[in-house]
């Protein structure tokens, strides 16, 4: 295949991608304006983040005891039972929890990368979460139409296209969103927590600060980072289990609630908040991050 008809095929790709970032962009971003030139930054960064994991595979060639792939496989005569319901291998429960991992993180540098004194409140921290994984999505997308074009041709694009541009754009985005909320909370960590001793309903860190002296509000930042990845990666990896398993039956009702929690979180009072004004310019981040934050943050030259 010559240069120029790989060219066409990748800018064909590109102009099928754009059709649902676009289209679910527009959605989210109706529900919480931001900056337009920050916009474009977050969603190309989102995109750029797909390619340090193409680098990884690619080093399969060379390092194969790094291919988590190759040790799944050691398990896949061992079945994990689901309430009686199904048994999945486990070499499928570790395969698609380790790419779960790798592309939320990826995800999540993105969001820290361009965190830079915009969020206001908590909403922010949800739109540029939502923008990261329409980045990112657009990229998997190219990728993932090329590989059938080539292969296959184009008439074999209708169906991958309105699934991707459906279904697995949309998971994406709700993976991103749940991580972006608990990114907000723990951008804003001081301000909160000392909001919620005030009110006595945090009793676990007021116990934690009078025993210990230590400084409270970061741990609370990184135990809510660490949860909103947590969950991220759990939602991820059960989402690529039930495509994998082919229990599409599953995923309309998976997607329509994780549609109508993310609307919720946007019309959550609390995430309106001008939790910036709270904080008077001293956000938890502006002290070097700890733990999560401060390695991830290292991939994209953040101190």
């Amino acid at each position: 295949m010559s240069l120029s008809a790989i060219l066409q095929i990748i800018a064909g790709c590109a102009v099928l991608a754009a059709f649902p970032a676009g289209a679910w962009g527009y959605i989210f971003y109706k529900k919480q304006h931001e900056d337009r030139l920050h916009t474009i930054a977050t969603f190309v960064i989102g995109g750029m983040a797909v390619f340090p994991i193409l680098l990884y595979k690619w080093l399969w060639n060379f390092f194969p005891s790094i291919n988590i792939l190759a040790y799944a496989k050691n398990f896949e005569h061992d079945l994990i039972g689901i309430a009686g319901f199904a048994m999945i291998p486990l070499s499928v429960i570790i395969a698609f929890a380790f790419i779960g991992v790798i592309e939320e993180i990826m995800k999540m540098s993105v969001v820290h990368a361009v965190d830079d004194n915009r969020i206001r409140h908590i909403d922010d921290a949800i739109m540029f979460s939502i923008l990261a994984a329409l980045g990112f999505a657009f990229t998997e997308n190219i990728l993932y139409f090329y590989t059938i074009w080539a292969k296959q041709g184009p008439e074999h694009l209708l169906v991958p296209f309105v699934f991707r541009a459906v279904f697995s754009s949309f998971a994406h985005i709700l993976f991103s969103a749940i991580f972006g909320y608990y990114y907000g909370i723990a951008h804003f960590a001081k301000p909160l927590l000392q909001e919620e001793l005030r009110n006595k309903r945090h009793t676990f860190w007021d116990w934690y600060h009078k025993a210990f002296k230590w400084k409270t509000a970061e741990l609370f930042h990184e135990q809510k980072m660490l949860e909103g990845l947590t969950l991220a990666v759990i939602l991820h990896a059960i989402y690529n289990i039930f495509l994998e398993m082919n229990w599409t039956f599953i995923m309309v009702p998976y997607l329509v609630f994780g549609y109508a929690f993310v609307s919720h979180l946007f019309k959550m009072k609390e995430n309106h908040k001008r939790l910036d004004l709270l904080a008077v310019g001293e956000h938890t981040h502006n002290y070097p991050p700890k733990g999560i934050a401060r390695h991830v943050g290292r991939l994209f030259g953040r101190r």
